[in-house]
Protein backbone atom coordinates (compact mmCIF):
# COMPACT_ATOMS: atom_id res chain seq x y z
CA UNK A 1 0.00 0.00 0.00
CA UNK A 2 1.31 3.43 -1.05
CA UNK A 3 2.37 6.22 0.98
CA UNK A 4 -0.31 9.54 1.42
CA UNK A 5 1.64 12.68 -0.10
CA UNK A 6 4.60 13.70 0.72
CA UNK A 7 6.40 16.87 1.23
CA UNK A 8 10.00 17.72 0.21
CA UNK A 9 12.44 20.34 0.52
CA UNK A 10 14.95 21.69 -2.02
CA UNK A 11 17.18 24.33 -1.77
CA UNK A 12 19.37 25.63 -4.50
CA UNK A 13 21.32 28.50 -5.99
CA UNK A 14 20.30 28.47 -9.36
CA UNK A 15 16.35 26.99 -9.86
CA UNK A 16 16.22 23.30 -11.67
CA UNK A 17 14.58 23.48 -14.60
CA UNK A 18 11.49 21.26 -15.76
CA UNK A 19 14.13 18.39 -16.05
CA UNK A 20 15.90 18.72 -13.26
CA UNK A 21 12.45 18.68 -11.50
CA UNK A 22 10.92 15.59 -13.27
CA UNK A 23 14.07 14.07 -12.22
CA UNK A 24 14.10 14.72 -8.55
CA UNK A 25 10.53 13.78 -8.09
CA UNK A 26 10.89 10.57 -9.96
CA UNK A 27 13.57 9.85 -7.67
CA UNK A 28 11.51 10.07 -4.64
CA UNK A 29 8.83 8.46 -5.89
CA UNK A 30 11.28 5.40 -6.45
CA UNK A 31 12.74 6.12 -2.86
CA UNK A 32 9.47 6.53 -1.09
CA UNK A 33 7.12 4.37 -3.16
CA UNK A 34 4.69 6.88 -4.03
CA UNK A 35 3.02 8.76 -6.91
CA UNK A 36 4.65 11.65 -8.50
CA UNK A 37 1.90 13.72 -8.73
CA UNK A 38 1.61 12.94 -4.57
CA UNK A 39 4.69 14.69 -4.30
CA UNK A 40 4.79 18.66 -2.98
CA UNK A 41 8.50 19.65 -3.98
CA UNK A 42 9.09 23.12 -2.29
CA UNK A 43 11.39 25.27 -3.74
CA UNK A 44 13.95 28.03 -1.61
CA UNK A 45 16.95 29.93 -2.83
CA UNK A 46 19.90 29.50 -0.36
CA UNK A 47 22.86 30.92 -1.88
CA UNK A 48 24.79 29.74 1.17
CA UNK A 49 25.27 25.66 -0.51
CA UNK A 50 27.44 27.48 -2.99
CA UNK A 51 26.13 25.52 -6.28
CA UNK A 52 24.23 22.23 -6.40
CA UNK A 53 21.12 20.96 -4.48
CA UNK A 54 19.83 19.79 -0.92
CA UNK A 55 17.07 17.67 -1.18
CA UNK A 56 15.39 16.96 2.08
CA UNK A 57 12.58 14.56 2.58
CA UNK A 58 11.42 14.26 6.02
CA UNK A 59 14.51 13.20 8.14
CA UNK A 60 16.43 12.21 5.39
CA UNK A 61 18.45 14.61 3.62
CA UNK A 62 20.61 13.87 -0.13
CA UNK A 63 23.25 16.91 -0.91
CA UNK A 64 24.75 17.66 -4.39
CA UNK A 65 25.45 21.10 -3.29
CA UNK A 66 29.34 22.48 -3.28
CA UNK A 67 29.46 23.50 0.24
CA UNK A 68 28.53 20.00 1.01
CA UNK A 69 31.63 18.69 -1.69
CA UNK A 70 33.94 20.59 0.11
CA UNK A 71 32.56 19.48 3.58
CA UNK A 72 32.54 15.84 2.43
CA UNK A 73 36.53 16.51 1.27
CA UNK A 74 37.60 18.31 4.97
CA UNK A 75 35.86 14.87 6.70
CA UNK A 76 37.95 12.23 4.84
CA UNK A 77 40.84 14.61 5.97
CA UNK A 78 40.37 14.84 8.91
CA UNK A 79 39.69 11.02 8.79
CA UNK A 80 42.72 10.25 7.50
CA UNK A 81 44.72 13.20 9.93
CA UNK A 82 42.69 11.98 13.23
CA UNK A 83 41.80 8.49 12.15
CA UNK A 84 39.03 8.63 14.56
CA UNK A 85 36.12 6.24 13.47
CA UNK A 86 37.45 4.38 10.85
CA UNK A 87 34.78 4.45 8.36
CA UNK A 88 34.71 7.14 5.21
CA UNK A 89 31.94 9.47 5.11
CA UNK A 90 28.61 8.19 3.91
CA UNK A 91 27.44 11.30 1.77
CA UNK A 92 28.41 10.01 -2.08
CA UNK A 93 28.20 13.39 -4.46
CA UNK A 94 27.96 12.85 -7.99
CA UNK A 95 30.11 15.00 -10.17
CA UNK A 96 27.84 17.06 -12.39
CA UNK A 97 25.64 18.99 -9.89
CA UNK A 98 23.47 19.96 -12.40
CA UNK A 99 22.69 16.76 -14.39
CA UNK A 100 19.77 15.54 -11.69
CA UNK A 101 18.60 12.61 -13.81
CA UNK A 102 21.87 10.59 -12.42
CA UNK A 103 20.49 10.13 -8.86
CA UNK A 104 23.96 8.09 -7.24
CA UNK A 105 24.21 10.32 -3.80
CA UNK A 106 23.24 7.92 -0.72
CA UNK A 107 20.57 9.23 2.03
CA UNK A 108 21.23 9.95 5.46
CA UNK A 109 19.34 10.50 8.39
CA UNK A 110 19.83 13.86 9.72
CA UNK A 111 18.75 15.37 13.20
CA UNK A 112 19.22 19.34 14.58
CA UNK A 113 21.00 19.89 17.86
CA UNK A 114 18.39 21.59 20.15
CA UNK A 115 20.57 21.86 23.28
CA UNK A 116 24.71 21.64 23.90
CA UNK A 117 26.22 21.77 26.99
CA UNK A 118 29.02 20.78 29.62
CA UNK A 119 30.32 17.73 26.63
CA UNK A 120 26.98 16.54 25.47
CA UNK A 121 24.13 17.53 22.94
CA UNK A 122 21.07 16.76 22.93
CA UNK A 123 19.34 16.18 19.58
CA UNK A 124 15.72 16.30 17.84
CA UNK A 125 15.33 13.55 15.16
CA UNK A 126 17.97 10.60 13.81
CA UNK A 127 15.07 8.10 14.26
CA UNK A 128 16.96 4.99 13.49
CA UNK A 129 20.09 6.25 15.27
CA UNK A 130 21.52 3.51 17.48
CA UNK A 131 23.20 3.08 20.79
CA UNK A 132 26.94 3.64 20.86
CA UNK A 133 26.90 4.72 17.23
CA UNK A 134 29.51 8.06 15.95
CA UNK A 135 27.56 11.13 14.68
CA UNK A 136 29.51 13.93 13.20
CA UNK A 137 28.34 17.50 13.68
CA UNK A 138 27.92 20.24 10.64
CA UNK A 139 31.14 21.92 12.00
CA UNK A 140 33.65 18.13 11.92
CA UNK A 141 32.85 17.47 15.56
CA UNK A 142 32.28 13.95 16.67
CA UNK A 143 29.87 12.24 19.29
CA UNK A 144 28.48 9.40 20.50
CA UNK A 145 25.26 8.19 21.05
CA UNK A 146 24.41 6.99 24.73
CA UNK A 147 20.63 8.10 25.46
CA UNK A 148 17.79 7.47 22.97
CA UNK A 149 14.39 8.98 23.92
CA UNK A 150 10.67 8.98 22.26
CA UNK A 151 11.32 12.31 20.99
CA UNK A 152 15.17 13.18 20.81
CA UNK A 153 18.88 11.55 21.54
CA UNK A 154 21.49 12.42 23.81
CA UNK A 155 25.49 12.10 22.39
CA UNK A 156 28.64 12.52 24.01
CA UNK A 157 30.92 15.13 22.47
CA UNK A 158 34.78 13.91 21.79
CA UNK A 159 35.60 17.47 21.88
CA UNK A 160 35.07 20.85 23.34
CA UNK A 161 31.14 21.68 23.78
CA UNK A 162 31.63 25.45 22.86
CA UNK A 163 32.17 24.22 19.30
CA UNK A 164 28.73 22.74 18.86
CA UNK A 165 25.79 25.36 18.20
CA UNK A 166 22.42 24.85 18.59
CA UNK A 167 20.46 24.31 15.48
CA UNK A 168 23.01 22.58 13.83
CA UNK A 169 22.86 19.47 11.26
CA UNK A 170 24.33 16.40 12.96
CA UNK A 171 24.49 13.44 10.71
CA UNK A 172 24.46 9.97 11.29
CA UNK A 173 27.18 7.47 10.25
CA UNK A 174 26.58 4.17 10.86
CA UNK A 175 29.75 3.16 12.80
CA UNK A 176 30.77 2.39 16.42
CA UNK A 177 33.27 4.16 17.76
CA UNK A 178 36.87 2.96 17.33
CA UNK A 179 40.41 3.70 17.75
CA UNK A 180 43.69 2.77 15.97
CA UNK A 181 45.22 -0.50 16.97
CA UNK A 182 48.51 -2.06 16.67
CA UNK A 183 52.36 -2.42 17.37
CA UNK A 184 52.95 1.05 16.57
CA UNK A 185 51.31 2.68 19.14
CA UNK A 186 54.21 1.34 21.35
CA UNK A 187 56.29 3.66 22.45
CA UNK A 188 53.53 6.15 22.40
CA UNK A 189 50.96 8.71 24.59
CA UNK A 190 47.88 9.00 23.17
CA UNK A 191 44.72 10.51 23.94
CA UNK A 192 41.26 8.67 24.41
CA UNK A 193 40.47 8.86 20.68
CA UNK A 194 44.38 7.33 19.47
CA UNK A 195 45.75 10.37 18.65
CA UNK A 196 49.50 10.72 20.01
CA UNK A 197 49.74 13.90 22.61
CA UNK A 198 53.37 13.29 23.16
CA UNK A 199 54.61 15.40 20.54
CA UNK A 200 56.80 12.70 18.51
CA UNK A 201 54.08 12.61 15.44
CA UNK A 202 51.33 10.97 13.54
CA UNK A 203 50.27 7.14 14.21
CA UNK A 204 49.62 5.54 11.13
CA UNK A 205 48.19 2.21 11.65
CA UNK A 206 46.72 -0.49 9.30
CA UNK A 207 43.97 -1.47 11.88
CA UNK A 208 41.13 -0.41 13.87
CA UNK A 209 39.20 -1.75 16.41
CA UNK A 210 35.78 -1.02 17.78
CA UNK A 211 36.50 0.27 21.40
CA UNK A 212 33.25 -1.78 22.95
CA UNK A 213 33.33 -5.80 22.00
CA UNK A 214 31.82 -8.59 23.73
CA UNK A 215 34.20 -10.24 26.61
CA UNK A 216 35.15 -14.02 25.42
CA UNK A 217 32.78 -16.47 26.35
CA UNK A 218 33.40 -19.89 29.01
CA UNK A 219 34.55 -21.54 25.84
CA UNK A 220 36.65 -19.23 24.28
CA UNK A 221 38.94 -19.24 27.80
CA UNK A 222 41.56 -21.46 29.39
CA UNK A 223 41.92 -21.56 33.54
CA UNK A 224 44.81 -19.19 34.60
CA UNK A 225 47.86 -21.02 35.75
CA UNK A 226 50.37 -18.96 34.54
CA UNK A 227 52.22 -16.26 36.29
CA UNK A 228 52.34 -12.84 36.31
CA UNK A 229 55.26 -11.62 37.88
CA UNK A 230 54.93 -8.32 39.48
CA UNK A 231 58.42 -7.94 40.99
CA UNK A 232 56.90 -7.33 44.35
CA UNK A 233 57.73 -9.66 46.80
CA UNK A 234 54.48 -9.14 49.28
CA UNK A 235 52.64 -9.53 46.11
CA UNK A 236 54.30 -12.66 44.46
CA UNK A 237 54.20 -14.71 47.43
CA UNK A 238 51.36 -14.15 49.37
CA UNK A 239 48.56 -12.74 46.95
CA UNK A 240 50.37 -14.14 42.82
CA UNK A 241 48.67 -12.88 40.28
CA UNK A 242 47.90 -14.49 36.93
CA UNK A 243 47.85 -14.14 33.22
CA UNK A 244 44.25 -13.59 32.28
CA UNK A 245 43.81 -12.46 36.12
CA UNK A 246 41.89 -9.35 37.19
CA UNK A 247 43.06 -8.15 40.69
CA UNK A 248 42.01 -5.03 42.06
CA UNK A 249 44.49 -2.44 43.75
CA UNK A 250 42.62 -0.38 46.59
CA UNK A 251 43.49 1.86 49.20
CA UNK A 252 43.25 5.64 49.83
CA UNK A 253 44.72 8.50 47.98
CA UNK A 254 48.54 8.71 48.37
CA UNK A 255 48.95 4.93 49.59
CA UNK A 256 50.99 3.74 46.78
CA UNK A 257 48.46 2.23 44.45
CA UNK A 258 50.19 3.92 41.26
CA UNK A 259 53.23 2.46 42.12
CA UNK A 260 52.65 -1.06 42.70
CA UNK A 261 50.77 -0.78 39.01
CA UNK A 262 54.10 0.83 37.48
CA UNK A 263 56.58 -1.05 39.03
CA UNK A 264 55.06 -4.01 37.67
CA UNK A 265 54.80 -2.70 34.37
CA UNK A 266 58.79 -1.85 34.80
CA UNK A 267 59.43 -5.57 35.94
CA UNK A 268 57.72 -7.09 32.51
CA UNK A 269 61.16 -6.19 30.85
CA UNK A 270 62.19 -8.90 28.51
CA UNK A 271 59.02 -11.07 29.62
CA UNK A 272 57.37 -10.37 25.84
CA UNK A 273 54.37 -8.85 27.59
CA UNK A 274 52.84 -5.65 26.06
CA UNK A 275 51.76 -3.16 28.76
CA UNK A 276 48.71 -0.36 28.83
CA UNK A 277 48.65 2.05 30.93
CA UNK A 278 45.39 3.62 30.64
CA UNK A 279 44.97 7.16 33.24
CA UNK A 280 41.90 8.23 34.15
CA UNK A 281 41.28 11.92 34.93
CA UNK A 282 44.95 12.59 36.24
CA UNK A 283 47.22 15.35 36.22
CA UNK A 284 48.76 15.64 32.76
CA UNK A 285 52.03 16.42 34.48
CA UNK A 286 51.61 13.19 36.41
CA UNK A 287 51.29 11.10 33.74
CA UNK A 288 54.37 13.05 31.37
CA UNK A 289 56.30 12.22 35.04
CA UNK A 290 55.25 8.41 34.87
CA UNK A 291 56.08 8.19 30.65
CA UNK A 292 59.71 9.98 31.34
CA UNK A 293 60.35 6.99 34.72
CA UNK A 294 59.29 4.42 32.01
CA UNK A 295 61.90 5.44 29.29
CA UNK A 296 64.53 5.68 31.83
CA UNK A 297 63.84 2.01 33.04
CA UNK A 298 63.14 1.00 29.62
CA UNK A 299 59.77 0.18 29.97
CA UNK A 300 58.41 2.03 27.13
CA UNK A 301 59.59 0.40 24.19
CA UNK A 302 56.56 -2.30 25.13
CA UNK A 303 53.77 0.20 26.73
CA UNK A 304 51.29 2.28 25.64
CA UNK A 305 50.23 4.89 27.50
CA UNK A 306 46.41 6.08 27.11
CA UNK A 307 45.96 9.66 28.63
CA UNK A 308 42.42 11.28 29.75
CA UNK A 309 43.08 14.21 31.75
CA UNK A 310 41.45 15.96 34.63
CA UNK A 311 41.28 18.80 32.11
CA UNK A 312 39.51 16.49 29.24
CA UNK A 313 35.65 16.81 28.80
CA UNK A 314 34.13 13.79 30.94
CA UNK A 315 33.20 11.97 27.56
CA UNK A 316 36.66 11.29 26.99
CA UNK A 317 37.62 10.36 30.35
CA UNK A 318 34.41 7.83 29.79
CA UNK A 319 35.72 5.86 26.50
CA UNK A 320 39.67 5.64 27.74
CA UNK A 321 39.23 2.43 29.40
CA UNK A 322 37.41 0.87 26.41
CA UNK A 323 39.87 2.10 24.12
CA UNK A 324 42.46 1.14 26.01
CA UNK A 325 40.80 -2.32 26.33
CA UNK A 326 40.62 -2.54 22.38
CA UNK A 327 44.35 -1.58 22.05
CA UNK A 328 45.14 -4.73 23.87
CA UNK A 329 42.59 -7.16 22.35
CA UNK A 330 44.62 -6.67 19.11
CA UNK A 331 47.63 -7.93 20.86
CA UNK A 332 45.65 -11.10 23.05
CA UNK A 333 44.08 -12.32 19.69
CA UNK A 334 47.88 -12.08 18.21
CA UNK A 335 48.23 -14.96 21.26
CA UNK A 336 50.45 -12.53 23.04
CA UNK A 337 49.81 -11.41 27.05
CA UNK A 338 48.82 -7.76 27.98
CA UNK A 339 49.03 -6.18 31.19
CA UNK A 340 46.71 -3.36 31.16
CA UNK A 341 45.98 -0.83 34.28
CA UNK A 342 43.05 1.54 35.07
CA UNK A 343 43.98 4.14 37.25
CA UNK A 344 41.67 4.76 37.99
CA UNK A 345 38.21 3.04 37.97
CA UNK A 346 36.85 5.66 41.09
CA UNK A 347 37.36 8.82 38.63
CA UNK A 348 36.29 6.53 35.81
CA UNK A 349 32.45 6.16 37.63
CA UNK A 350 32.05 9.49 38.88
CA UNK A 351 32.71 10.84 34.68
CA UNK A 352 30.06 8.46 33.84
CA UNK A 353 28.11 10.08 36.66
CA UNK A 354 28.54 13.11 35.34
CA UNK A 355 27.76 12.31 31.82
CA UNK A 356 24.30 10.52 33.26
CA UNK A 357 22.82 13.23 35.29
CA UNK A 358 23.77 15.68 32.18
CA UNK A 359 22.01 13.39 29.87
CA UNK A 360 19.15 13.10 32.80
CA UNK A 361 18.59 9.31 33.50
CA UNK A 362 17.22 8.66 36.88
CA UNK A 363 19.91 8.70 39.52
CA UNK A 364 20.15 5.77 42.03
CA UNK A 365 22.43 4.99 45.30
CA UNK A 366 24.95 8.06 46.01
CA UNK A 367 23.61 9.57 42.77
CA UNK A 368 25.41 6.84 40.39
CA UNK A 369 22.86 5.57 37.29
CA UNK A 370 21.22 2.20 37.68
CA UNK A 371 23.61 1.00 35.48
CA UNK A 372 27.11 1.86 36.99
CA UNK A 373 27.66 -2.01 38.01
CA UNK A 374 27.24 -2.92 34.51
CA UNK A 375 29.48 -0.02 33.29
CA UNK A 376 32.87 -2.17 34.99
CA UNK A 377 31.89 -5.41 34.45
CA UNK A 378 31.82 -5.37 30.66
CA UNK A 379 34.75 -3.49 30.74
CA UNK A 380 36.80 -5.86 33.24
CA UNK A 381 34.92 -9.35 31.75
CA UNK A 382 36.97 -8.35 28.84
CA UNK A 383 40.00 -9.73 30.08
CA UNK A 384 40.89 -13.26 30.23
CA UNK A 385 43.33 -16.08 29.11
CA UNK A 386 41.99 -17.38 25.52
CA UNK A 387 41.80 -20.70 25.11
CA UNK A 388 44.79 -22.15 22.67
CA UNK A 389 42.50 -22.86 19.98
CA UNK A 390 42.39 -18.86 19.80
CA UNK A 391 45.95 -18.02 20.41
CA UNK A 392 46.54 -18.67 23.72
CA UNK A 393 46.77 -14.49 24.36
CA UNK A 394 45.74 -13.12 27.67
CA UNK A 395 44.70 -10.07 28.78
CA UNK A 396 45.41 -8.76 32.69
CA UNK A 397 43.92 -6.18 34.69
CA UNK A 398 45.15 -4.29 37.45
CA UNK A 399 42.01 -1.81 38.32
CA UNK A 400 42.71 0.44 40.48
CA UNK A 401 40.03 1.62 43.01
CA UNK A 402 40.36 4.83 46.01
CA UNK A 403 38.86 4.26 48.59
CA UNK A 404 37.89 7.76 51.53
CA UNK A 405 39.00 6.40 55.20
CA UNK A 406 40.00 3.28 54.59
CA UNK A 407 36.06 2.11 53.67
CA UNK A 408 35.96 -0.41 51.13
CA UNK A 409 31.87 -0.92 51.66
CA UNK A 410 31.36 1.83 49.84
CA UNK A 411 29.26 1.22 46.27
CA UNK A 412 31.99 1.94 43.97
CA UNK A 413 34.83 -0.19 45.79
CA UNK A 414 32.13 -2.92 46.67
CA UNK A 415 31.18 -3.32 42.42
CA UNK A 416 34.48 -3.61 41.56
CA UNK A 417 35.34 -6.55 44.48
CA UNK A 418 32.82 -8.08 43.26
CA UNK A 419 33.69 -8.48 39.39
CA UNK A 420 37.88 -9.44 39.86
CA UNK A 421 39.37 -12.28 41.36
CA UNK A 422 40.94 -10.39 44.07
CA UNK A 423 42.15 -7.13 45.66
CA UNK A 424 45.48 -5.94 47.29
CA UNK A 425 44.61 -3.46 49.91
CA UNK A 426 46.71 -0.89 50.85
CA UNK A 427 46.77 0.29 54.36
CA UNK A 428 46.87 4.22 55.21
CA UNK A 429 48.44 3.49 58.59
CA UNK A 430 50.65 0.68 57.47
CA UNK A 431 51.83 3.53 54.78
CA UNK A 432 52.66 6.16 57.66
CA UNK A 433 54.52 3.74 59.66
CA UNK A 434 57.47 3.28 56.75
CA UNK A 435 56.02 -0.05 55.38
CA UNK A 436 56.02 0.05 51.57
CA UNK A 437 53.96 -1.56 49.37
CA UNK A 438 51.53 -0.73 52.48
CA UNK A 439 50.48 -4.88 52.17
CA UNK A 440 47.24 -5.51 54.28
CA UNK A 441 48.07 -9.28 54.53
CA UNK A 442 44.57 -9.61 56.13
CA UNK A 443 42.14 -8.32 53.77
CA UNK A 444 44.37 -8.57 50.59
CA UNK A 445 43.39 -12.01 48.77
CA UNK A 446 43.84 -13.62 45.34
CA UNK A 447 41.35 -16.08 43.93
CA UNK A 448 43.60 -17.73 41.48
CA UNK A 449 46.44 -18.19 44.91
CA UNK A 450 49.06 -20.92 44.17
CA UNK A 451 47.83 -21.73 40.83
CA UNK A 452 49.57 -19.25 39.15
CA UNK A 453 52.69 -19.22 40.95
CA UNK A 454 55.76 -21.28 39.70
CA UNK A 455 56.57 -24.79 42.37
CA UNK A 456 59.46 -23.06 43.44
CA UNK A 457 58.05 -19.89 44.44
CA UNK A 458 54.61 -21.66 45.91
CA UNK A 459 57.05 -24.26 47.92
CA UNK A 460 59.28 -21.86 48.92
CA UNK A 461 56.41 -19.36 50.51
CA UNK A 462 54.88 -22.13 52.96
CA UNK A 463 53.68 -20.25 55.75
CA UNK A 464 54.84 -17.07 55.37
CA UNK A 465 51.61 -15.35 54.72
CA UNK A 466 50.32 -17.22 58.31
CA UNK A 467 53.71 -16.13 60.19
CA UNK A 468 52.97 -12.47 59.32
CA UNK A 469 49.24 -12.67 59.98
CA UNK A 470 50.06 -14.27 63.48
CA UNK A 471 52.76 -11.48 64.05
CA UNK A 472 49.97 -8.76 63.37
CA UNK A 473 47.81 -10.00 65.79
CA UNK A 474 50.43 -10.83 68.21
CA UNK A 475 51.45 -7.06 67.83
CA UNK A 476 47.89 -5.52 68.82
CA UNK A 477 47.57 -8.42 72.02
CA UNK A 478 50.97 -7.30 73.08
CA UNK A 479 51.78 -3.54 73.10
CA UNK A 480 50.42 -2.36 76.27
CA UNK A 481 52.39 -5.80 77.79
CA UNK A 482 56.07 -5.71 78.92
CA UNK A 483 56.80 -9.19 80.70
CA UNK A 484 56.59 -11.33 77.55
CA UNK A 485 58.29 -14.70 77.77
CA UNK A 486 61.43 -15.66 75.66
CA UNK A 487 59.02 -17.72 72.88
CA UNK A 488 56.76 -14.34 72.50
CA UNK A 489 59.68 -12.16 71.98
CA UNK A 490 60.97 -14.57 69.30
CA UNK A 491 57.71 -14.52 67.33
CA UNK A 492 57.72 -10.86 67.65
CA UNK A 493 61.32 -10.47 66.64
CA UNK A 494 60.71 -12.83 63.65
CA UNK A 495 57.21 -11.30 63.10
CA UNK A 496 59.33 -7.51 62.78
CA UNK A 497 62.06 -8.85 60.76
CA UNK A 498 59.56 -10.02 58.10
CA UNK A 499 58.18 -7.32 57.81
CA UNK A 500 61.22 -5.46 57.08
CA UNK A 501 62.34 -7.86 54.50
CA UNK A 502 59.14 -6.83 52.67
CA UNK A 503 60.18 -3.23 52.46
CA UNK A 504 60.82 -2.59 48.83
CA UNK A 505 62.11 0.53 46.95
CA UNK A 506 59.82 2.26 44.09
CA UNK A 507 60.85 0.84 40.67
CA UNK A 508 63.13 -1.97 42.28
CA UNK A 509 61.72 -5.20 41.28
CA UNK A 510 63.07 -9.02 42.34
CA UNK A 511 63.44 -11.24 40.12
CA UNK A 512 62.04 -15.07 40.83
CA UNK A 513 65.03 -16.15 42.36
CA UNK A 514 65.87 -13.61 44.93
CA UNK A 515 62.12 -13.83 45.82
CA UNK A 516 62.27 -17.71 46.26
CA UNK A 517 65.99 -17.44 48.31
CA UNK A 518 65.01 -14.93 50.42
CA UNK A 519 61.14 -16.49 51.35
CA UNK A 520 63.44 -19.53 52.19
CA UNK A 521 65.59 -17.53 54.93
CA UNK A 522 62.74 -15.63 56.07
CA UNK A 523 61.04 -19.65 56.62
CA UNK A 524 64.21 -20.91 58.38
CA UNK A 525 63.92 -18.03 60.05
CA UNK A 526 67.14 -16.50 59.34
CA UNK A 527 66.32 -13.07 59.14
CA UNK A 528 64.79 -13.20 63.03
CA UNK A 529 68.27 -12.68 65.39
CA UNK A 530 69.35 -9.71 62.61
CA UNK A 531 69.58 -6.18 64.02
CA UNK A 532 66.41 -4.88 62.91
CA UNK A 533 68.33 -2.37 61.36
CA UNK A 534 70.44 -4.29 59.67
CA UNK A 535 68.05 -6.32 58.23
CA UNK A 536 67.92 -4.77 54.74
CA UNK A 537 71.44 -4.43 54.13
CA UNK A 538 71.90 -8.00 55.26
CA UNK A 539 69.19 -9.17 52.60
CA UNK A 540 71.02 -7.38 49.97
CA UNK A 541 74.20 -8.63 50.74
CA UNK A 542 72.80 -12.27 50.85
CA UNK A 543 71.40 -12.00 47.82
CA UNK A 544 74.58 -10.22 45.95
CA UNK A 545 76.17 -13.50 47.73
CA UNK A 546 73.72 -16.08 45.73
CA UNK A 547 74.28 -14.35 42.51
CA UNK A 548 78.05 -14.28 42.60
CA UNK A 549 79.34 -17.14 44.57
CA UNK A 550 76.86 -19.49 44.10
CA UNK A 551 75.53 -19.38 40.25
CA UNK A 552 74.80 -23.07 40.22
CA UNK A 553 71.45 -22.60 42.59
CA UNK A 554 70.22 -19.32 40.18
CA UNK A 555 70.76 -21.95 37.19
CA UNK A 556 68.84 -24.33 38.21
CA UNK A 557 65.86 -22.59 39.56
CA UNK A 558 65.76 -20.49 36.39
CA UNK A 559 66.23 -23.43 34.23
CA UNK A 560 63.52 -25.94 36.48
CA UNK A 561 61.66 -23.57 38.02
CA UNK A 562 61.47 -25.86 40.89
CA UNK A 563 62.55 -26.19 44.38
CA UNK A 564 63.55 -29.82 45.68
CA UNK A 565 64.15 -30.65 49.15
CA UNK A 566 67.95 -30.73 48.33
CA UNK A 567 68.08 -27.47 46.42
CA UNK A 568 66.09 -25.95 49.53
CA UNK A 569 68.68 -28.10 52.30
CA UNK A 570 71.44 -26.40 49.98
CA UNK A 571 70.11 -22.73 50.02
CA UNK A 572 69.84 -22.63 53.55
CA UNK A 573 72.88 -24.34 54.44
CA UNK A 574 74.67 -21.51 51.80
CA UNK A 575 72.83 -18.37 53.97
CA UNK A 576 73.58 -19.46 57.13
CA UNK A 577 77.19 -19.87 56.32
CA UNK A 578 77.02 -16.11 55.13
CA UNK A 579 74.93 -15.08 57.74
CA UNK A 580 77.83 -16.24 60.35
CA UNK A 581 80.70 -14.72 58.18
CA UNK A 582 78.22 -11.28 57.98
CA UNK A 583 77.83 -11.17 61.63
CA UNK A 584 81.35 -11.76 62.57
CA UNK A 585 82.12 -8.98 60.07
CA UNK A 586 79.77 -6.29 60.27
CA UNK A 587 79.62 -7.06 64.28
CA UNK A 588 76.30 -6.58 64.68
CA UNK A 589 73.15 -9.43 65.59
Amino acid sequence: MKDKKRKALLRFVTPPDARQTDGLKAFIASKYDIDKADIELELIHDPDILGGFILSVDEDEFDWSIRGRAQQIKNEADEQARNLTGEKDIVSIIKDASDMHVFEAKGHEIGRVIYCGDGIARIKGLPHVEYGEIVIFENGVRGMVLDIKKDQVGAILFSQDNEVCQGEKVVRTGAAAGVPVGSELLGRVVDSLGDPIDGQGSIITADRLPIESPAPGIIDRQPVDAPMETGILAIDSMFPIGRGQRELIIGDRQTGKTTIATDTIINQKGKNVICIYVSIGQKASTVAALAESFRRHGAMDYTIIVGSFASDPAPLQYIAPYSGTAMAEYFMHQGKDVLIVYDDLSKHAVSYREISLLLRRPPGREAYPGDVFYLHSRLLERSSRLSDKLGGGSITALPIIETQAGDVSSYIPTNVISITDGQIFLEDDLFEAGQRPAVNVGLSVSRVGGAAQTKAMKKATGSFRIDLAQFREMEVFTQFSSDLDATTQSQLSNGKALMEVLKQPVASPMSMVHQVVTLIAAGAKLFGDVNLAEVKSFQQAMLENIDSEHIDIVNELITTGQLSDELKDKIIKTITDFKEEYLRTSGTA
